[in-house]
């Protein structure tokens, strides 16, 4: 059994009379997590749009407290409560409204066809958010596809595929096995399951015996969010946070063969691809990092993460007390952690967003209304902070056309 030794600054006590020791890995099942980064009463959603400031400053608070496996190297949130996994249509996480994010998506989406020939084929997407990227894989292929979400809206995304896909407004299952198919994707869902292996362990159950279906998984990369001190990247929906290694040691227990393993989108996104296979695979694919190799990524995070934390703190308060007009740009869970953490959401004025079906709506636990980007025109900001540096171009961009003349930052 392998152990784990980190130097934690303080002891964080855990909520209900939890040990570290009684925490159960969800990937592999080893008893005993070590706790090394807590955040207390935050959001228990973030991307729930709100249609009043009461409703989203009264918003269900929950603690994010992270440990880590030394057995697989999984991070989860220990102090997660499934009760607050409600997806619903006023879940708005769809990212299509950005043109830095549809050509990563049609780049993918040819991707895959190409590898693995997915024409005429029948596709399904776990998690398939409002459906962009499951109608285009069925465009661009001419393949048929089912989506399965709690949050789906059908007819949402107009397309020409639409004929041809079907959408499930539901909770992905093994009654769904009906539907597998060629190919399996599932885009940032997985991380936020807690009962990961139990999960996967499912959809196996649902291939059954067929060995040409294809798995694809897309999820953060929790390596860059320790290494970037990328603290937004933290909050209490995403009770899972993987690594390469995590990932493939995950899915070869579960009953699959790991075929690539890479990070994409600015190395934000780990991306992995997968068959299903009769025996236990072993080969390590060479992207994987030992749960070792991940605790000593884990202990220099201890170390340096309470400065980035202290510098953003004093930068806002800083802004502040010099008047500064301050506009966070990205309203979805990157914003909620950002402010939340930090305890500083009464040191911003507003908060921006592309997506029009955000706009006018409230953020939970933040409380602030979300703007269209027009607005900053008038409002001519002295500081706009931009939640996810990939988008800065397109941003940069934005406010030129905008004529909005302001400093931008990026977390």
């Amino acid at each position: 059994m392998n152990t784990l030794e980190l130097s934690i600054p303080q002891n964080i006590p855990l909520e209900n009379s939890i040990t570290p020791s009684e925490c159960t890995c969800p990937n592999c099942g080893h008893q005993g997590l070590s706790i090394f980064y807590d955040v207390r009463q935050v959001p228990v959603h973030s991307c729930l749009m709100l249609p009043t400031q009461e409703d989203a400053l009264n918003f269900p608070q929950g603690d994010v407290i992270l440990g880590v496996c030394a057995e697989c190297g999984f991070i989860t949130n220990v102090a997660f409560d499934p009760q607050w996994s409600a997806y619903a249509p006023n879940y708005e996480d769809q990212q299509s409204f950005s043109p830095t994010f549809n050509q990563f998506a049609l780049d993918l989406a040819n991707r895959l066809i190409d590898k693995y020939d997915l024409r005429n084929q029948d596709i399904i997407e776990i998690g398939c958010s409002k459906g962009d990227f499951l109608l285009l894989l069925c465009e661009l292929g001419g393949n048929r596809g089912v989506g399965i979400d709690p949050s789906v809206l059908p007819g949402r995304v107009q397309n020409e595929a639409a004929s041809r896909v079907t959408f499930i407004q539901d909770y992905y299952s093994e009654k769904h096995a009906q539907y597998v198919g060629e190919f399996i994707c599932c885009r940032h869902t997985l991380e936020h399951i807690q009962p990961t292996a139990e999960f996967l362990k499912t959809v196996r159950t649902s291939i059954g015996d067929r060995q040409d279906t294809v798995i694809f998984f897309e999820v953060p990369d929790t390596i860059r969010v320790l290494q970037d001190l990328a603290f937004e990247d933290i909050y209490y929906e995403h009770c899972s946070y993987f690594t390469p290694g995590s990932l493939a040691r995950l899915f070869r227990s579960c009953g699959f063969e790991v075929i690539d393993l890479y990070r994409a989108y600015g190395d934000q996104y780990l991306l992995i691809e997968a068959k299903p296979t009769a025996t236990r695979a072993e080969q390590v694919h060479p992207l994987e990092e030992t749960p070792a190799q991940l605790v000593q990524t884990v202990q220099a995070f201890i170390t340096r993460i309470q400065q980035k934390l202290a510098h953003w703190k004093q930068t806002l308060e800083q802004f502040q007390a010099s008047g500064k007009r301050v506009v966070v740009w990205g309203s979805g869970s990157k914003c909620v952690s950002f402010l939340t953490t930090l305890d500083t959401v009464d040191l911003i004025q507003y908060v921006v967003d592309i997506n029009p079906h955000r706009q006018g709506k409230f953020i939970p636990g933040v409380g602030k209304e979300i703007m269209a980007p027009e607005f900053l025109t008038d409002y001519q900001p002295d500081h706009v902070i931009v939640m996810n540096p990939i988008y800065l171009s397109e941003i940069q961009h934005s406010l030129d056309s905008l004529g909005v003349i302001t400093q931008v930052m990026s977390v």
